[in-house]
């Protein structure tokens, strides 16, 4: 994206992220943002669904994520693979609403 930081918001739905996140909750988040592991960020399911998850690792196959809640939702332990690195889409900066909260 030659080096552009766009900002946006996502909305979270579902509760795959509880206790971190909540259905509903609406994030700042940063476009084209080099990722780390550990950072919550905006991706792309093998399936093509946008979701938030965490980002656990990065190997040679590409990025892992994670859920936070293990009893709801998929992530790359379901779907056994990981996701490549355009499958990530953003970085969470910070929660706006309901309770702004930096991540």
């Amino acid at each position: 994206m030659s080096g552009s930081r766009r900002l946006g918001i996502a909305v979270v739905r579902g509760r795959s992220m509880l206790p971190t996140l909540r259905d509903g909750d609406r994030l700042l988040v940063r476009y084209a943002v080099l990722p780390e592991p550990g950072r919550l960020a905006v991706v792309r399911l093998p399936d093509g669904v946008v979701s938030v998850k965490r980002l656990e690792l990065v190997d040679e196959h590409g990025w892992w994520f994670t859920r936070d809640n293990v009893a709801e939702g998929l992530d790359s332990w379901t779907f056994g693979r990981a996701s490549t690195a355009d499958d990530v889409l953003a970085t969470v900066l910070a929660r706006l609403w309901p309770r702004p909260r930096p991540f």
